[in-house]
């Protein structure tokens, strides 16, 4: 089963790391898309999945819980499902 993964980055280095982090733990058939914080329509989404902050990453519509408190790990997002 695939899996829709979705960064939300500003483009700074911590948002650049996690798309290298997601990159290596995503499997060939995760679905990774990444959205740019400075569009209006992407910022606006952010809020309705309750992102506080940026890098967070949304596995197949929900926020993983990584991303929740503290900044996301490889551990997290396997555990939220990516590379699975």
């Amino acid at each position: 089963m695939a899996n829709k993964v979705e960064i939300f980055s500003a483009g700074c280095p911590a948002c650049e790391s996690t798309i290298e982090l997601v990159n290596e733990v995503a499997c060939d058939n995760c679905e990774i898309n990444i959205l740019d914080m400075n569009d209006s329509s992407v910022s606006n989404r952010a809020k309705e999945l309750g992102i506080a902050r940026v890098p967070a990453v949304v596995v197949n519509g929900k926020l993983a819980d990584c991303c929740q408190v503290k900044g996301p790990t490889k551990e997290g997002l396997k555990a939220a499902g990516i590379g699975s």
